[in-house]
C-alpha cells in the first residue's frame, strides 16, 4: 500500500574488491537500527579498484565478476535478512551465462531474496568494460514500485521514462561519478523527476574517489536532501509515496499532467529514431502491484 518509505542513501567510499563483508554488514545493520526501510549504496561499492591504472583496473574488475547464483549474492541476501531491510548494495560485476561482463544493480528483500537485478544499459564508454544490458527493471517493494538504473543511465531520458511507464514511483540511481560532470547529474536527477513525476534517489560515491553530491528529489523536482560535497554521509529521510499519485492527478505545480496528455483517439506519433511510435492508447503508467519477476514488466530496450 502507498505511504511512507524511509530511505537511507549511503554516500561512502568504495570497499576494495574481495574485502571482508563484516564491516559492510555492520553498516547496513546500523542504518536499519536507525529506522531505514531501504538502504542504498553507490555503484560498484563492493568492487573498489580505483588505486589501479585503467588497464589493470578493468582486468581486475573482470576477474572479480560473480554469477548471480554465487556465494557473494547469497551473502548479500543474508546481510539484508539479518538487518531486516530492503538492500541495494550498489552494483556488482556480474559474469553472465555466456561469459559476459555486466555492471549489475541488485535489490534484496528483508527476507534475503534477490528481488531484482538490473544490468546497466549505458556503460560509460569508452572507459567502462561492460556489456550493455537490454532490459528496464522495476520491482515491488512493500506495495510500491521501484525502478533501478546506474550512473550514466540517468543521462538518457529513455531510461527514466520507461521505468516510470512501468509504474516506478521511485527510481534508485546508484552512481560512481569521479568526474566534474556530477554538477550536471544533479540537474538531471531533478529533470528526470519532473519529466516523469517520480522520486529520484541518486547515491554517488564519496571522496576521494567520487564527487559525492548525492541527492533525493520529489515528483515535482524539489530537492528533499542533498550532500553539499564529497564527504561520507547518509541521506536518511521518509518518502511520501502518495505524492506520486497526487502529482500525477493534480499536475506538477498544480498544472502539468504529462501522463494524461493524450486521448485514445489521437493519432500515433512516429518516432523514427526508434523505428517505433508513441501510441496514445498505451500512454499510461502501469498499475502499482506486480510480481517482482514478471518478464512482461521488464521489456527489451
Amino acid at each position: 500500500m502507498p505511504g511512507q518509505l524511509t530511505v537511507a542513501g549511503v554516500q561512502a567510499a568504495p570497499r576494495a574488491i574481495g574485502a571482508e563483508l563484516e564491516p559492510f554488514a555492520a553498516d547496513v545493520a546500523r542504518h536499519a537500527a536507525a529506522g531505514a526501510r531501504v538502504v542504498v549504496y553507490p555503484e560498484l561499492h563492493l568492487f573498489g579498484a580505483d588505486h589501479l591504472s585503467e588497464s589493470v583496473r578493468n582486468t581486475a574488475l573482470g576477474a572479480s565478476a560473480v554469477p548471480l547464483d554465487g556465494e557473494l549474492v547469497r551473502t548479500l541476501g543474508a546481510i539484508a535478512a539479518d538487518a531486516g531491510v530492503w538492500l541495494v548494495p550498489g552494483s556488482v560485476c556480474e559474469r553472465g551465462p555466456q561469459g559476459e561482463l555486466f555492471n549489475t544493480a541488485l535489490a534484496f528483500g528483508p527476507d534475503g531474496a534477490l528481488a531484482a537485478s538490473y544490468r546497466k544499459i549505458f556503460p560509460w564508454r569508452p572507459f567502462e568494460p561492460y556489456v550493455p544490458g537490454d532490459r528496464f527493471v522495476v520491482f515491488d517493494l512493500d506495495g510500491s514500485t521501484v525502478g533501478l538504473d546506474i550512473c550514466y543511465d540517468a543521462w538518457f531520458p529513455e531510461v527514466s521514462r520507461h521505468l516510470a511507464w512501468l509504474g516506478a514511483e521511485v527510481i534508485v540511481n546508484v552512481v560512481k561519478t569521479t568526474t566534474p560532470d556530477r554538477e550536471q547529474e544533479v540537474v538531471l536527477a531533478r529533470a528526470n523527476s519532473i519529466a516523469n513525476q517520480v522520486f529520484t534517489v541518486s547515491v554517488n560515491t564519496a571522496g576521494p574517489v567520487g564527487r559525492g553530491r548525492s541527492i533525493v528529489v520529489d515528483p515535482e523536482g524539489a530537492v528533499l536532501a542533498e550532500s553539499a560535497g564529497d564527504e561520507e554521509t547518509v541521506l536518511a529521510l521518509p518518502l511520501d509515496l502518495d505524492r506520486v499519485a497526487h502529482v500525477r492527478e493534480h499536475g506538477t505545480a498544480g498544472v502539468n499532467r504529462m501522463w494524461s496528455q493524450f486521448r485514445p483517439e489521437d493519432a500515433a506519433i512516429p518516432l523514427p529514431l526508434y523505428a517505433g511510435r508513441i501510441d496514445p492508447r498505451d500512454w499510461a503508467v502501469q498499475s502499482r502491484a506486480l510480481p517482482s519477476t514478471t518478464p512482461s514488466r521488464q521489456p527489451l530496450l
